[in-house]
């Protein structure tokens, strides 16, 4: 994303930002920095319709600049495009004020931002995310059992499904090897392979690890199909193009060759060593970390909305390893108050308790993780008992910003049928 002008007060957080996406990962990071209640300004196409003196009507589609007061967002992580929905909040000679509309932001098309209560420390934050350009993609996945892969693009905000491949293999006759699976299970390892080097695009991008992971000994042999179809021309795959790729492989076990045994696979110490450096792994690492903890039930993992609140109110998520783990969708909700709650959680912690904070994006496998626990947990400096027992009022369960699940499909599913 390219800041192209900023106009934001320091004292109060008021003002616009103008953002250019340049490429598909902006979208997601527009969709995190407008919130309900946002003003959004861009340019829309709008069907108008005329009518003559004779009666007669006639419609064209015109080009427009729209002010929305934003309602309501949807995403489409697959295809990158977000559609934000709103009232029309400066009047044109297209719109009436107060009228609905639906802005479609699209890649190379300006947007300009001005945050309804102000930019807060979390959106100031979000902001300088969206414009940092050394975020790029982390590595690739494929998450794999015999006759199914799913092949998945790991970035350092998203985990996004990008092709699922199913093939219908015969099964094993007796106990020796069946030719026929053998046959099956090479061409299974050929489709694999193709379908990977079309997203891959190893010409015009950084390399990148790319994980093979599965139960048993599937992404080893995967490997070695590779391995094999890089010395000789015979599986008729540029045979530099497999070279390339054969230092980027890092193989991993799994439970199973579904989504959601990829949580798994980048929790392996193979895994983390390799991406030590990356958001994710810091974040795979805290979760793990309080997983233990939790385990352990010693009084220093807790989860839950009072909970965290109480901790960090006792000074428990400060200097000497207190973290605070938070979804980003919790910032989100279209409660203005709700919003502000979590704001002030975060910078009690970290500007007046010294600790860390890690917003978690809610389609991140460490995301989900967390929203499984409400979206808000902690690691406390000193173990605190009972803090579900401490007297006081309960926060109402409408106060609280529901988690956000958004579920990732793929983009197209490969059916084939190997006939022997």
């Amino acid at each position: 994303m390219r800041l192209i002008k900023q106009n934001i007060e320091k004292k109060d957080g008021s003002g616009s930002a103008t953002l250019l996406p340049e490429e598909p990962e902006d979208m997601w990071h527009a969709y995190n920095l407008i919130r309900p209640t946002d003003l959004l300004r861009a340019s829309a196409l709008r069907r108008i319709t005329t009518e003559s003196a004779t009666g007669s009507t006639s419609s064209q589609r015109v080009q427009t600049t729209l002010t929305l007061r934003v309602t309501k967002l949807d995403f489409d992580p697959q295809a990158s495009q977000l559609h934000v929905s709103g009232t029309v909040a400066e009047e044109n000679k297209y719109v009436k004020l107060g009228g609905f509309h639906t802005l479609d932001l699209e890649l190379q098309r300006n947007f300009t931002l001005t945050k309804a209560d102000g930019w807060d420390s979390v959106a100031l934050a979000q902001l300088r995310e969206s414009i940092d350009q050394t975020k790029k993609a982390v590595c690739w996945a494929v998450v794999m059992q015999e006759g199914l892969a799913n092949i998945c693009l790991i970035t350092e905000y998203q985990t996004i499904l990008r092709q699922r491949v199913e093939v219908s293999l015969p099964k094993k006759r007796g106990t020796g090897k069946s030719s026929d699976h053998e046959k099956a299970v090479q061409r299974f390892f050929h489709t694999v392979l193709e379908t990977l080097l079309r997203q891959l695009d190893l010409a015009n991008s950084p390399a990148s690890p790319v994980l093979l992971a599965s139960p048993g000994f599937t992404a080893t042999s995967l490997q070695s199909y590779i391995k094999s179809a890089a010395s000789s021309s015979t599986s008729g795959i540029d045979v530099k193009t497999l070279k390339a790729l054969l230092p980027q492989l890092l193989v991993a076990h799994s439970a199973s060759g579904h989504l959601h045994s990829l949580a798994e696979v980048l929790a392996s110490p193979a895994v983390t060593a390799k991406l030590s450096d990356t958001k994710f792994a810091r974040e795979t690492q805290l979760m793990d970390r309080f997983y233990e903890l939790l385990r352990k039930d010693d009084g220093r993992a807790w989860y839950g909305p009072r909970e965290i609140e109480r901790a960090v109110e006792k000074g428990a998520v400060g200097r000497g390893g207190g973290v605070l783990l938070i979804s980003n969708s919790l910032f989100r909700s279209q409660d203005v108050a709700v919003r502000r709650r979590w704001v002030t959680l975060v910078d009690k912690v970290k500007d007046d308790e010294g600790g860390e904070v890690r917003i978690l994006s809610s389609v991140h496998e460490s995301g989900k993780r967390l929203e499984g626990l409400g979206g808000v947990a902690a690691i406390l400096t000193f173990p605190i008992e009972d803090l579900d027992d401490i007297g006081g009022e309960d926060v109402e369960e409408d106060e609280v910003a529901q988690p956000e699940v958004e579920g990732v499909e793929g983009r197209e599913t490969i059916h084939e049928e190997i006939e022997i």
